[in-house]
C-alpha cells in the first residue's frame, strides 16, 4: 500500500478534478501490475495496473489507495475491471464518499466472491486527497493560506514593497504548491499592488513533476478595479473574476476571462459563495495568495484549513504591515488555534505547515 500511495502522488499535478490514485497488484511480496491516474478523462489506476499484470491478476491481491470506482463515468467501472481480471483480494486504503461510488465499489467487489478489507493506511491515502473529500463532502475546497513574514511578522514595507521577504528556494517550493492546487486565488488589491501573474513557473529541470495542469486563475474584484494590462487579465490560462452584481463587466478588459457575479455580505463578497462556486466547478485545493485583508477575511468566517507559511530571518519594524487584518477578538477563547503539521529549512527561510483547529 505505501508503494501504491507513492504511485498515487505521481499523479500530484495532473488529476484535478479527480483524486490522485494508484494501484499495486501481487501475488505475495511478488509484484505483479502497478500503475496511477494520470488525468482525468483516462485510465484509473487500477486500469494500468492490470494492464501490466495481464494474465498474473488471477488469484492476486489488488492494493488501491481509494475505493474501486462503480459506475460509468468517463471510463468504465474499475471494480468490474477487477472482478473480470479474476482478482481473489483487494485492500483499499479509503472508501470512495463520491457519491456515485460511497461503498457501491466494494459491495460490487465483495458479491463477485472477492475478499475486501479496508483502511489500511487509511489517514495517509486521506490526506493525499484532502481537497477531493473536501469538496465532495464539505462542498467547497480545502483552503490553503500562502503567507511569507519576517521574523517580527511583517508582510511588506509600509509602501507596499514586499519584493522579496523570502529566498529563491523558498519561491521555488510555493511553485509546486501552486502546482498541486486547481485554484490559485487572490483579490483584486494583491492585483494592483503588485500586478501578480499567478501561473506555474518552474525553472527548468527544477521539479520531477514536470507536466502540470495549469490551476485556475480566481480573482476576488467587487467592484471590477483590476486595470487593463494586468497580467492576470492576459489569457494565458483560465481566469475567473468574480464580482458584485452591481459591477459592470461591459468592458473589453475583461475578453480574455470568465466574470461570474457573486452575492455578497456585509459590504464584500460572500467567501462562502466563492468557494461554493469553485466547487461546483470542480476545485479540490485552493491556494491563496492575497493580501492581509483577504486572508483575514477568510480566517474570520472560518473558511482557511491550513497555513503555508515562510519565515524569513530579517527584521522589517513595527512600521511595516501585518501578517493579516483580523477582526478585533473579545476574548482569548476567540482566536484561532493551530496544529503544525511540519517545518522545513529552505535554503535560509522555514517553511512551517499548520492545520486550523476546529
Amino acid at each position: 500500500m505505501a508503494q501504491a500511495l507513492r504511485l498515487a502522488e505521481c499523479g500530484l499535478y495532473t488529476t484535478q478534478p479527480n483524486p490522485r490514485v494508484g494501484c499495486v497488484i501481487a501475488h505475495g511480496e511478488r509484484v505483479v501490475g502497478q500503475g496511477w491516474h494520470v488525468r482525468a478523462g483516462g485510465p484509473h489506476a487500477e486500469v494500468f495496473a492490470l494492464r501490466e499484470a495481464g494474465e498474473n491478476a488471477k488469484g492476486a491481491t489488488a492494493y488501491v489507495t481509494l475505493e474501486p470506482c462503480a459506475h460509468h463515468g468517463r471510463t468504465p467501472p474499475c471494480a468490474d475491471a477487477l472482478v473480470a481480471a479474476g482478482v481473489a483480494r483487494v485492500v483499499i486504503a479509503v472508501e470512495d464518499s463520491f457519491p456515485q461510488v460511497a461503498g457501491r465499489g466494494i459491495e460490487k467487489l465483495r458479491a463477485a466472491g472477492i475478499t475486501v478489507d479496508a483502511g489500511l493506511m487509511r489517514d495517509a491515502a486521506h490526506e493525499l486527497n484532502i481537497g477531493f473529500f473536501s469538496r465532495i463532502e464539505r462542498k467547497r475546497p480545502w483552503v490553503r493560506v500562502k503567507l511569507a513574514m519576517s521574523l517580527d511578522g511583517r508582510t511588506a514595507l509600509a509602501n507596499g514593497e514586499s519584493k522579496w521577504i523570502t529566498g529563491d528556494a523558498a519561491r521555488a517550493d510555493v511553485q509546486r504548491w501552486r502546482a498541486q492546487s486547481s485554484a490559485i486565488l487572490t483579490g483584486s488589491g494583491t492585483v494592483l499592488a503588485d500586478n501578480p501573474r499567478l501561473t506555474v513557473r518552474f525553472a527548468e529541470g527544477g521539479d520531477p513533476y514536470t507536466a502540470f495542469q495549469p490551476p485556475l486563475r480566481v480573482i476576488v474584484d467587487r467592484q471590477l478595479r483590476t486595470p487593463a494590462g494586468s497580467h492576470v487579465l492576459d489569457g494565458s490560462v483560465p481566469t475567473l473574476v468574480l464580482h458584485a452584481h452591481s459591477a459592470q463587466t461591459v468592458d473589453d478588459r475583461f475578453q480574455h476571462v470568465d466574470c461570474i457575479a457573486v452575492p455578497e455580505k456585509e459590504d464584500r463578497l460572500d467567501l462562502a459563495a466563492v468557494l461554493h462556486l469553485l466547487a461546483e466547478r470542480g476545485c479540490n485545493e485552493v491556494h491563496l495568495e492575497a493580501g492581509p485583508t483577504l486572508c483575514g477575511a477568510l480566517f474570520d468566517a472560518g473558511l482557511a484549513d491550513e497555513l503555508l507559511l515562510y519565515v524569513a530571518p530579517i527584521l522589517l519594524g513595527d512600521s511595516a504591515r501585518p501578517l493579516m487584518h483580523q477582526l478585533p477578538l473579545k476574548s482569548m477563547q476567540e482566536r484561532t488555534a493551530l496544529s503544525r503539521m511540519d517545518e522545513v529549512r529552505i535554503g535560509d527561510d522555514w517553511r512551517y505547515r499548520f492545520r486550523v483547529t476546529r
